[in-house]
């Protein structure tokens, strides 16, 4: 963490006689999020495929010094996380006919929200360490921290934001195969007290698209933090227990 995105190259995946409308609104979308993050669309790569597949290949600058890492989390530390969980299980849910349009809705703001406000926020303070959270779901994530600080992290599951439609949709069995891929990796290094609820540890494992950020920096800190940005204290760090994360 702590790059600025200069330049970028499109990689496009797409079925040679499909829907141009929608190709066109995909590349429009991407390029609107390249210009509100400053980044200059250089050209990219497209290919013809069954399967639709879209991203960037971003090149930026770090100062050395300035370099956020997913580690160096320490005792004492307060968790704060930057966005709700649940685009994986809504889009599931959507998929299957079973998302309400305004739970879709708000899980495409999420989505479209970039992290650079958060990520420029956190920059003044004494950030200990970061990571975004994405593909491999919250636990995934928080356990690459937990590992590389040899820490134990303190999950508070109540204190989790949670998208509108979230835990509706994982109690409709609209979960992801991501999910249970998540589930399965990341879970013998979760203790998980006997009174969380089971759809909210469920949503700890969510695969997330354009996820938020899970910052480990001191008390004081975190205070100031939330002062400048919408976030939520979610957890506080611990000297390393059996586990790397405990969820309560």
């Amino acid at each position: 963490m702590g790059g600025k995105p200069i330049t970028a190259l499109s990689i496009l995946c797409y079925p040679a006689k499909d829907d141009i409308e929608v190709l066109t609104a995909i590349l429009a979308g991407g390029s609107s999020k390249m210009q509100e993050a400053n980044c200059a669309l250089l050209g990219g790569h497209s290919v013809a495929d069954d399967t639709v597949k879209f991203g960037y290949s971003v090149t930026g600058l770090v100062h050395p010094t300035r370099f956020r890492a997913n580690a160096h989390a320490k005792p004492g530390d307060i968790l704060v996380l930057t966005k709700p969980l649940g685009t994986g299980v809504i889009a599931t849910a959507l998929k299957r006919g079973l998302a309400h349009p305004d739970h879709v809705a708000a899980a495409t703001r999420s989505m479209l929200t970039l992290n650079r406000a958060a990520a420029e926020a956190m920059d003044p303070f004494d950030v200990h360490g970061v990571t975004d959270i994405t593909g491999f779901g919250f636990l995934g994530h928080a356990r690459e921290l937990a590992l590389a600080s040899n820490v134990t992290l303190c999950i508070d599951s109540n204190a989790i934001p949670t998208l509108p439609g979230a835990l509706e949709a994982i109690a409709a069995g609209a979960i992801p195969g991501g999910l249970n891929n998540n589930r399965n990796f990341a879970s013998i290094d979760v203790h998980v007290e006997s009174t969380v609820d089971p759809n909210r540890l469920t949503l700890l494992y969510d695969p997330q698209t354009s996820g938020g950020l899970l910052i480990s920096l001191p008390p004081s800190d975190a205070s100031r933090l939330l002062e400048s940005i919408a976030a939520t204290i979610i957890g506080e760090v611990g000297e390393r227990k059996d586990k790397a994360l405990w969820v309560l």
